[in-house]
C-alpha cells in the first residue's frame, strides 16, 4: 500500500478544500493517506512517504507563503530528487506563474512530477475538485 503526504498552507481555505479533496483521492485509490497543514510537515518526514502532494496559494507578487509554507518546503527540498510529488493551489489574481515557477524548483531539485498541477481561482469548482480527487489516485499509485 502506498503512502501519501496530503501538505498544504491555506489562508482562506480554498487551498485547504483542494487539499482535502486530494486527500479523498488518494484513500479512494487505496493508499494510506495523511494531511498535514505546513506547520505540522518537516523535511526529516519526506522519507515516510512514497508520493507527497504540496498546495499552496499565490501570495503577493505570485509567489509561495513566506512565513510557514516555504520554510517548510525549503526544508523538503533536499528530499525531493526522485520522490513522486504533485502540486496545487489557488489565486486570486495574475496567470498562474507561482505554479509555474514552483515546478520548475520541483524539476531542478530532481522531483517527479505525476500529473499537472492543480489550479483554480479563488474556490475550487466542481472541475477542480476532480482534478484534486485525481491528483490523489495518481499519487496513490506506486
Amino acid at each position: 500500500m502506498s503512502k501519501v503526504a496530503v501538505v498544504y498552507w491555506s489562508g482562506t481555505g480554498n487551498t485547504e478544500a483542494m487539499a482535502n479533496k486530494v486527500l479523498d483521492g488518494a484513500k479512494a485509490a487505496g493508499a494510506e493517506a495523511e494531511l498535514f497543514s505546513a506547520d505540522q510537515f518537516s523535511g526529516s518526514m519526506m522519507d515516510k512517504f512514497d508520493a507527497v502532494a504540496f498546495g499552496c496559494p499565490a501570495m503577493g507578487d505570485e509567489v509561495l507563503e513566506e512565513t510557514e509554507f516555504e520554510p517548510m518546503f525549503n526544508d523538503c527540498e533536499s528530499a525531493l530528487k526522485g520522490k513522486r510529488i504533485g502540486l496545487f493551489g489557488s489565486y486570486g489574481w495574475g496567470d498562474g506563474e507561482w505554479m509555474r515557477n514552483w515546478e520548475d524548483t520541483c524539476r531542478e531539485d530532481g522531483a517527479v512530477l505525476v500529473a499537472d498541477s492543480v489550479i483554480c481561482t479563488d474556490a475550487p469548482d466542481g472541475d477542480a475538485e476532480e482534478a484534486c480527487e485525481a491528483l490523489g489516485k495518481v499519487l496513490a499509485q506506486g
